[in-house]
Parts: structure tokens; C-alpha cells; sequence
């Protein structure tokens, strides 16, 4: 397990050089729950006339989401590594900024299986996310997002995890 996961945070890391975007998430989880997620964009294509979508954008993200769940000095952390496909459309503007939806279902690995007192089935999970992303400057957007990590029962239990997520991008 820590094989694959060593070799997925230096995929990740290699894909900084690359990356189109760069996003910061404080994320907040059930109960005790808090994290900090880095992403990376290194893939980006302007899709249209997706039937009932019309134009639209996909991008790919990889992140790294360290979660932390109760208080010093017994705590517990969970490492998570993802990769998702995410579908951004824009549907009206705010402040004469523009104002997308995105939606996005991903794999994840996560480094502990129990974590927050679960047992969520399995290392492997999905990663679902729906949110609003507005576009503060040509270069920076802030989102709002929720997330659910599960197995989608695959494995038993799933329990699965839910997260709100603040958001700060950054296009190089």
C-alpha cells in the first residue's frame, strides 16, 4: 500500500510542471472532520453543443486530501489521492463575473480504510463532487463545493465520507 501510494504522490508531483491550474480546498467534513486539499489541472477541453449541456468545459484534476479527524494529541489522519474528470458549465454571471455549476465523479485511493470511527469498505473509493465556481479574475476562481467519498458499494460497509469544500484556483 505505501508502494502505491509513493508512486501516486510522485505522479502528482510531476504533474505540477505541468499543471494548467493550481487549487488550495479547507475542507470540512461530518463531526470532527477537517482537511486541507491540493489540486492540479493539467488537462482542460472546451466542449460544445453537448446535447441538453450545450457549451461546456471538462478538466481533469489530481489531488492529494489530507484529512485530520479529532483533537490533539490523539487525532487521526487519512491521506487520499484522486483523479477526476469534472464537467463545468456556465449559467449566469455574479458581479459581472461568470458563474459555473461543475459536477465530477473520480477514483480515489485512500492510505487508511478506517478513519472518523467508520470502516468505509475499502481503500479504493469514488469521488463525487457538485459545486458553484465563480470566477473572481481572468486568473483566480473561488468554488464551493460538496463531496462524497464511497465505495458505491462495492465493498461492505460504505458508510462513505461527506465534505463542504471552500476553493481557491489559480491559472499559470
Amino acid at each position: 500500500m505505501q508502494k502505491i501510494l509513493l508512486v501516486l504522490v510522485m505522479l502528482l508531483l510531476g504533474l505540477q510542471a505541468q499543471a494548467q491550474v493550481a487549487a488550495i480546498d479547507i475542507v470540512k467534513g461530518e463531526g470532527e472532520v477537517l482537511g486541507l486539499r491540493l489540486g492540479y489541472r493539467p488537462s482542460e477541453w472546451y466542449l460544445s453543443h453537448i446535447p441538453v449541456v450545450g457549451d461546456a468545459h471538462l478538466y481533469m484534476e489530481v489531488s492529494a486530501n489530507l484529512w485530520r479527524y479529532g483533537e490533539e494529541p490523539e487525532y487521526e489522519s487519512n491521506l487520499a489521492l484522486a483523479l477526476s474528470p469534472v464537467l463545468v458549465k456556465q449559467f449566469s454571471t455574479f458581479y459581472d463575473r461568470a458563474l459555473f455549476w461543475e459536477f465530477g465523479i473520480g477514483f480515489s485511493l485512500l492510505n487508511k480504510q478506517r478513519f472518523a470511527g467508520k470502516d468505509l469498505g475499502s481503500h479504493y473509493q469514488f469521488e463525487d463532487r457538485i459545486g458553484l465556481i465563480w470566477q473572481v479574475q481572468s486568473q483566480a476562481q473561488l468554488a464551493l463545493r460538496y463531496m462524497h467519498y464511497s465505495n458505491a458499494g462495492l465493498q461492505k460497509p460504505n458508510p462513505g465520507l461527506d465534505f463542504i469544500a471552500l476553493s481557491y484556483a489559480y491559472r499559470f
